[in-house]
């Protein structure tokens, strides 16, 4: 179950990069004035989600595995609120997909400014998962 373990925490570092690195994409994006720049984003934008996808589909297959093998039945509450914490995360991931496909449209509603405070939700959400998971508390 360790080989188990390792590879969840690789594919949820992975994952983490992409949801770190795609919304400050959109901050550039979004202050972008000229049609190369933003045909550039969008490249690079739909590159990064697909990478950040793979990411999160493999931390997420590695942790329904841990959770088959050491947790089942869900009884500990620091794990039910995790998982919770992690369907946030979920939704978060689909908010930036949506994101991608606004700009590639030429539809983004947004500014730069709005897309800097986006982009401090998964870090939030990473303190208090790792928190969780570490500490375990009661």
């Amino acid at each position: 179950m360790l080989w188990i373990k390792a590879f969840h925490i690789i594919f949820m570092v992975t994952w983490f990069a992409g949801l770190f690195y795609l919304p400050r994409l959109f901050v550039y994006h979004a202050d972008c004035q000229d049609q190369v720049g933003h045909e550039r984003f969008v490249i690079m934008e739909r590159k990064l989600l697909a990478i950040m996808t793979l990411g999160a589909i493999l931390a997420a297959f590695f942790g329904f595995w841990l959770l088959a093998g050491w947790h089942w039945p869900l009884v500990e509450h620091w794990l039910q609120l995790k998982l919770v914490l992690v369907a946030a995360l979920i939704l978060y991931h689909f908010q930036c997909t949506r994101i991608v496909t606004q700009f590639r449209l030429g539809k983004n509603s947004h500014s730069g400014i709005f897309y800097r405070w986006f982009n401090e939700i998964p870090a939030l959400l990473l303190v208090a998962i790792v928190l969780l998971a570490v500490i375990r508390p009661a």
